[in-house]
């Protein structure tokens, strides 16, 4: 997972909740961030058709499309690539060493399985989920 996911899926959350065009100041207030983060993410979100933009005064980010068919498997494939993000690895597929050989392969394959584990999770939650649990025990929606 990384901080880009969760700039997403906040921010998403906080435009699902607005129901209108909110500047990448007002949503990197509520995220507690910079503007400047939530324009990066913003711009990847748009590319993925989950946020449409609208130029001028009264202009910035709104959500594009209705907040229970927006998953946050939706929101990570925006964003990232991979949910475990693995940089190195051990061994060496040429060393003669069966241990060697196979970790780095073995590895992947295991990283592969959590990925797709963890996508069918994320699959699972909508931002109109996240919306009813923040807001189930305060009467408001």
């Amino acid at each position: 997972m990384t901080a880009e996911f969760i700039v997403a899926a906040h921010s998403l959350a906080y435009l699902n909740h607005k129901g209108d065009y909110c500047s990448s100041e007002e949503i990197a207030e509520n995220v507690c961030t910079n503007p400047a983060r939530v324009r990066k993410v913003m711009t990847k979100l748009k590319r993925a058709g989950l946020v449409k933009t609208h130029a001028g005064f009264v202009g910035g980010y709104r959500l594009a499309k209705p907040p229970q068919t927006v998953t946050l498997r939706d929101v990570f494939y925006a964003v990232g690539k991979r949910i475990v993000k693995v940089t190195w690895r051990s061994g060496s597929p040429d060393m003669d060493c069966p241990i060697a050989a196979g970790m780095r392969p073995y590895m992947d394959a295991l990283f592969d399985s959590l990925d797709a584990c963890c996508a069918e999770r994320l699959a699972k939650t909508t931002l109109a989920d996240i919306d009813r649990a923040l807001f189930a025990d305060k009467g408001e929606a």
